[in-house]
């Protein structure tokens, strides 16, 4: 097994905290968070596309405003 080119995801600018994506040689898509380097999530990228889709569309919004106690529009 090749060791991962990991890339930094754009948003994150300078900030430490950062999101990092990695083509795995099967075509597999892994994700990490720089503050917890040991946990990688797997996934398909037809997967990684509809979920960043679904965040693009506003589909998970609810989750946030949950955390902040308000509602959605």
């Amino acid at each position: 097994m090749s060791a991962l080119h990991w890339q930094k995801s754009s948003f994150s600018g300078e900030a430490n905290s950062c999101v990092y994506l990695a083509t795995a040689e099967d075509g597999s898509i892994k994700i990490q968070e720089s503050d917890e380097p040991d946990t990688i999530v797997t996934t398909t990228p037809e997967k990684l596309r509809a979920f960043i889709l679904g965040v693009k569309a506003g589909e998970f919004d609810h989750f946030a405003d949950a955390d902040t106690g308000t509602t959605a529009p």
